[in-house]
């Protein structure tokens, strides 16, 4: 079977390729193991998604379908330092409707998958597990484990931090553990967050509060391995209140909604993203540290540039041409070297450290929250 773009990976990177390039002539396979399906309760995965990106999947018509009930603005952010610092900003005072929407991962990939299956110009593959993949001249050729083939002018690797695409085009990447784990959960809390977020840079890590409907929150708590274990092992109760002792009990008392969950943090960049008949974009890309909640925002940026890329590719140029195709990795590399970088360094900064380092970091924040014009400018950078 023959396409010109057939895209790897049926996440939101994925998916929002796919749905993105709708409107143009290019014939799209989309292979995925599993098709999406909903939590039971609360997705304990869940992302901030700057206003660039809500109005990336405006434009394709996905935004206006995400169940409202199930998404929170947040209309303040407030960050904590280790030792009194405190830096915090305003969608009021910025001049904007919102800093973020915070959403789970489950409710935005089951309408991608929707609006990609309805597509006129998609077709899915799902079940969909790849076995070998070959280059020619001409296509690339994607053998899939039940023996059908897929032919294409491109192929799109967007199978995630660990891609079988990468690894089989030869594209080998290094992983740098930061020894921490993600640990995530969901819960109820006392008094109402009132769309406020908050970020506490702690001697064991960071943790984050994003609010959600209804008086819930979503909690990332980035921290050493050891600590995560020690967390997840914890009866219920004395998780909770770990939790809400380590947040300051900023919104009093917490009840568990859904089980803590925890996962390695990894830095990871391809030394390139772009190959003949090739594009890496999402984690298959970049892995990055998720204090500053921009992994999803930079792999939907790489869909949407990519998208653009392949849409004003003329008919007498195949978009599986290097050339072409370094259009988009030019474009994408600045920002996911500068994201990646700075979120890199605030990891080493706060990380557990003697002498007059703490002082420095919140002595920092404490500068920045005095300088409205800096403020602004972080802000703005971070809505994309």
């Amino acid at each position: 079977m023959k396409f010109d773009v057939v895209i790897v990976g049926g996440g939101l990177a994925g998916l929002a390729l796919a749905v993105a390039l709708k409107r143009t002539r290019l014939s799209i396979a989309v292979v995925e193991a599993r098709s999406p399906v909903a939590p039971t309760g609360w997705d304990a995965r869940i992302y901030a998604i700057s206003p660039a990106n809500a109005r990336f999947l405006d434009s394709m018509g996905t935004w206006a379908h995400l169940d409202e009930t199930r998404m929170t603005p947040v209309a303040a952010m407030e960050i904590h330092g280790d030792a009194g610092g405190r830096l915090d900003f305003s969608a009021y005072d910025a001049g904007v409707a919102e800093l973020a929407w915070i959403i789970e991962a489950s409710l935005m990939q089951r309408e991608l998958w929707e609006t990609a299956r309805r597509q006129g110009n998609v077709t899915l593959f799902c079940p969909g597990v790849p076995r070998t993949l070959t280059f020619g001249e001409d296509a690339a050729a994607l053998a899939l484990a039940d023996g059908r083939e897929l032919r294409g002018k491109l192929v799109v690797a967007a199978d995630g931090a660990d891609s079988w695409t990468r690894a089989a085009a030869g594209i080998e990447v290094k992983f740098h553990p930061y020894g921490q784990h993600g640990v995530v959960a969901n819960f109820a809390i006392e008094r109402p967050h009132r769309n406020v977020a908050c970020q506490w840079f702690r001697r064991e890590g960071v943790l984050a509060y994003l609010p959600l409907p209804d008086n819930l929150i979503s909690i990332v708590w980035s921290t050493p391995a050891a600590h995560a274990e020690e967390l997840l092992r914890l009866p219920t109760k004395e998780f909770c209140d770990r939790v809400a002792d380590a947040g300051a009990r900023r919104f009093g008392a917490l009840t568990l909604v859904t089980p803590a969950a925890a996962f390695p943090l990894r830095h990871m960049r391809a030394p390139r993203t772009v190959a003949p008949r090739l594009a890496l974009i999402g984690d298959a890309a970049h892995a990055i540290h998720p204090l500053s909640g921009h992994g999803i925002n930079l792999g939907f940026q790489d869909a949407m540039v990519l998208a653009e890329t392949l849409a004003a590719c003329p008919a007498h140029v195949d978009c599986g041409d290097l050339a072409w195709l370094r259009r988009h990795e030019r474009a994408r590399k600045e920002e996911v070297v500068a994201l990646q970088s700075v979120t890199d360094g605030l990891q080493k900064l706060f990380a557990p450290a003697h002498g007059p380092l703490p002082m420095l970091r919140n002595l920092g924040l404490n500068l920045t929250q005095r300088l409205p014009i800096v403020k602004d400018a972080l802000v703005r950078y971070a809505m994309g």
